[in-house]
């Protein structure tokens, strides 16, 4: 196997001073002859530098969208649940859902962004007329209700 990288590296090697050798008797014809010289881009180690930068781009840019495309979808899903964990402590204390999810912050700095989801929309909340049961859910990415973005948390009794 290294001697598979070992000869590899010695092609390239070789190809750069094949490149560097036409480049010199192209600039030494040029002066020779007063004439402008010829753009000659880059050296093959150079080329093979560049693809593989683009390659490890390509594989960056994919990653991406397998692996974390759907961060926030996870993240306001989370915040949801947290948010029913909370709803449900408060039934337990007062007997009802709160009518308003503004009621569950208090003065608590750890629930002030706990009403938004990760796009920064406030979550959409309604309760029964008797508070035995809510709607719970984020509009999504559109920040749009009623979509099929939409992240939805039912609650029934």
């Amino acid at each position: 196997m290294w001697f598979a990288e070992l000869f590899a590296e010695l092609l390239l090697l070789f190809e750069d001073l094949k490149f560097w050798k036409k480049k010199r008797a192209r600039r030494k014809y040029e002066k020779e002859n007063n004439l402008p010289k010829k753009q000659m881009w880059l050296y093959p180690s150079q080329k093979v530098e560049i693809l593989a930068v683009a390659v490890i781009g390509v594989l960056v840019v994919i990653l991406y969208v397998l692996f974390f495309r759907n961060i926030d979808e996870k993240r306001t899903k989370d915040k949801l649940l947290e948010v029913a964990e909370i709803l449900e402590r408060e039934k337990k204390t007062i007997g009802i859902y709160p009518y308003a999810l503004t009621q569950i912050i208090r003065n608590n700095p750890l629930y002030q962004d706990i009403t938004k989801d990760s796009w920064g929309n406030e979550f959409h909340y309604t309760t029964s007329g008797n508070g035995e049961t809510y709607l719970l859910f984020s509009s999504g990415k559109d920040g749009i209700p009623n979509t099929d973005d939409d992240i939805k948390l039912d609650v029934l009794p």
